[in-house]
This record gives structure tokens, C-alpha cells and sequence, in this order.
């Protein structure tokens, strides 16, 4: 890249400036993680848009991490945000008015240009892929008081919910953690703002079943929400799922988890929406998840600095399990699209994609053939379903 298109992505992107942190701190933008060096004041280049900032403090050696703290963005081109490093709370916080003006003049004037490190473009794809659904409508909706995610914040929030292997790991983490005493557990005013998904539906004059029957079949709650909760939007729904996504795998959120857990149960828990009422919906969630999925397994894309090493362990320990929650909702979706009659050639194509994927990285199998049934056709396969295309363009 020459000079003058680089001095144009400085002007042109925003810009997060970074006062007085200290050396060896990790901190994170999207899928990218900086750490920090003496002379190191922040990033720039960002790509105007939704983003997630993240950091974790360090001690003196550098060998010890504090629990992510999180907050989502949502900029403007040529936008400055400012934060100073708190010494005593061991977090970020904003600038006075009048100071952050100063600071935003002598950024714009280039005075901070050598102490700033470059956005890497070149990965900015990936963050799309995570986040198109995230808009400043969906932070403000979801984002806490205050709008910093941390699990530091979240003991005792989820203490009586049975835990999963990566909920419990999450979980004592915290609890060993020499940093979490002095972070403020006041749970009340600092979580998200998550629309509450109902584990089992209860219906007056409904027993036995046909309560058996609407609990099997999630698709009336699943209306139910998005008429009442999601406003009738499902890229509502899509942008909170997204959410809680990125607050999980890059904040450490336990919180954030659950809520993905519940939202990913729900949908894969219907069995009439992704053929009849929310075909559009379940093509844009399917793709939605393989990208989440794409990155989250990706060895290579994932830090290997003490900070964030938990969760990859917890992505490899927990999803690599056959026993996984998410191995028993693929494994049912999948024969779901199997034994349908008609399927929807979108939602078909991604559907095929997420089990190549999951086959592919994680050695699941789906093939009938194999000791687990699941999806599985050879182009002449008698018994396929019968494809439907469709030129929507709001597929793709």
C-alpha cells in the first residue's frame, strides 16, 4: 500500500486511542489481538461500523491475565474514541469532554500517528461475517448499563442452571482468577439485556400430548418470540444471536454463552418454521452459524496468550465432544432435512455446508451408514428431497 492510500485509511477509518496502559496488556478489536509495548497508545484504521473492543490486564511479568472486559462500538468514519487507563480499577475509562476534544484534534493532526497500530484489513471480512447482523440498534438493545461485558461481573448468575463442561470451565476460571476480587459484582446493573428464551412452553389447557407435542416442536414459540419480543424482525433475533456469539467467544462471557446456547436450542429446535413459516429466517441462520462456527474452530485463527488460551480449550474440549449439546441439535436437523419431503434449495445448500464443516473439523458423522444417522445424499439418491430454488435475493 503507498503513502497516500494509507495516510487516506488513517483519515478516513476511526480510530481508538489508548492512554496510559500498561505494558503486556492484551488488547483485542474483533478477530484481532494486540499486546501492548511501551510506546503503544492504540489502533487506527479501523473500518467505520459495529465493532467489539476487549483487554485483559496483566501482571508485572506478563504471565498472569484479569478476565476479559468487553464493550461493543458502533463508529463513524473519522470517528476518535478515547479511554485512559484506570491504574486502581484496572480497566479503561473515558476522558473528560474537554479532554477527549484535545485528544481527537491531536489524533486528527497526525500527533499520535506512530504510537497507533494498523487495523489489519485484511481480516476485517471475517469480523463481517461475525457481525452483519450487529447494528448501534442492536448494542443499545442488548449492551449492559454501562456496556462493559465481563464474566468478572456474572458469579452467582448462573448457579443454579446445570452446567456443561464449558459453562463449568468458564465458570472456575473466574473463581481462581487473583484479579476478581477487586472487580465490581454488582450482577444486577451490569447484564445484558438478553430477551428471556423459555426452556419449556406452558400453555393453559394443554396437557399430556399436546403439551408434549408443542414442546417437541418449537416453532410456536418461536412466532411467539418474534411477534412479541423481536418486534416481528427475525434480523433482530440474528443480530442478538450474533451478539452473544461474539461476547462469548471474545469477552469470556458466561452470560453471553447461555444466551447463544438458548437461542441456537430454539431454532434448531423447530421442525415445521424451516419449511413452511420461516424458511428465509432458518437459511439466514444456518449461514449465520457456520461462520460462527468456521471461526470458532479455527486453530489457527485463535490467540495463544494466557488471556484467551480458555476458551480456545473450551471450543476444542467441548465441542469436539459427540456428546455436545450441539452434536444432538445438528444430529436432528440434519435428519430433519433428510426426511423432508420438499427443502428449500438455499437452506439445503448452507445446511450441507454446516455438516461438511463440522464433519470436516471436528470428525462428527452424520451418514446414515455410520453408527448416526444424519444427512447425508449421493446426487442420485432416490430418496432426497425434492430441491426448491428460489431468486430472493435476501439469501445471500
Amino acid at each position: 500500500m503507498d503513502a497516500d492510500a494509507a495516510l487516506e485509511l488513517v483519515k478516513r477509518g476511526t480510530t481508538l486511542l489508548l492512554l496510559d496502559v500498561p505494558q503486556y496488556t492484551l488488547i483485542g478489536v474483533d478477530t484481532q489481538m494486540f499486546s501492548v509495548g511501551p510506546s503503544f497508545k492504540g489502533i487506527k484504521m479501523i473500518p467505520p461500523g459495529p465493532h467489539f473492543v476487549y483487554y485483559s490486564s496483566s501482571s508485572r511479568d506478563g504471565k498472569e491475565f484479569s478476565p476479559i472486559i468487553g464493550f461493543f462500538v458502533d463508529t463513524c468514519p473519522s470517528e476518535v474514541i478515547v479511554r485512559r487507563w484506570d491504574q486502581q480499577e484496572e480497566r479503561l475509562v473515558k476522558v473528560s469532554e474537554e479532554e477527549e476534544e484535545s485528544y481527537c484534534q491531536a489524533v486528527k493532526s497526525l500527533e499520535f500517528d506512530r504510537q497507533l497500530g494498523p487495523y489489519n484489513l485484511s481480516q476485517n471480512g471475517d469480523w463481517k461475517q461475525l457481525s452483519n447482523y450487529i447494528s448501534k440498534s442492536i448494542i443499545v438493545r442488548f449492551e449492559p448499563i454501562g456496556g462493559e461485558i465481563s464474566v468478572a461481573c456474572e458469579p452467582g448468575m448462573v448457579n443454579n442452571i446445570p452446567k456443561t463442561v464449558m459453562e463449568k470451565t468458564l465458570d472456575d476460571q473466574l473463581e481462581i482468577s487473583k484479579f476478581s476480587a477487586s472487580v465490581d459484582k454488582n450482577v444486577n446493573s451490569r447484564r445484558c439485556y438478553y430477551t428471556s428464551i423459555p426452556r419449556f412452553i406452558k400453555q393453559k389447557g394443554l396437557q399430556g400430548q399436546e403439551l408434549t407435542s408443542l414442546n417437541l416442536d418449537k416453532t410456536q414459540l418461536l412466532e411467539t418470540l418474534l411477534i412479541k419480543d423481536y418486534g416481528g424482525s427475525e434480523d433482530v433475533l440474528l443480530g442478538e444471536l450474533q451478539f452473544a456469539f461474539i461476547a462469548f467467544l471474545m469477552g469470556q462471557s458466561l452470560e453471553a454463552f447461555l444466551q447463544w446456547k438458548s437461542l441456537v436450542s430454539l431454532l434448531f429446535g423447530c421442525t415445521e418454521a424451516p419449511f413452511h413459516t420461516r424458511t428465509r429466517l432458518f437459511t439466514k441462520f444456518i449461514r449465520v452459524i457456520y461462520y460462527q462456527l468456521k471461526y470458532g474452530l479455527q486453530k489457527d485463527n485463535r490467540d495463544t496468550s494466557g488471556a484467551v488460551s480458555g476458551a480456545s480449550a473450551l471450543l476444542d474440549d467441548s465441542w469436539l465432544s459427540a456428546d455436545s449439546f450441539l452434536y444432538r441439535l445438528c444430529k436432528d436437523f440434519f435428519s430433519l432435512m433428510h426426511d423432508a419431503s420438499s427443502v428449500d434449495g438455499h437452506l439445503l445448500s448452507w445446511t450441507r455446508k454446516l455438516q461438511e464443516l463440522l464433519e470436516n473439523n471436528l470428525g462428527w458423522e452424520f451418514k446414515p451408514n455410520s453408527a448416526v444417522d444424519g444427512m447425508y445424499f449421493e446426487e442420485d439418491d432416490e430418496f432426497a428431497p425434492v430441491v426448491e430454488t428460489c431468486d430472493d435475493p435476501s439469501y445471500n
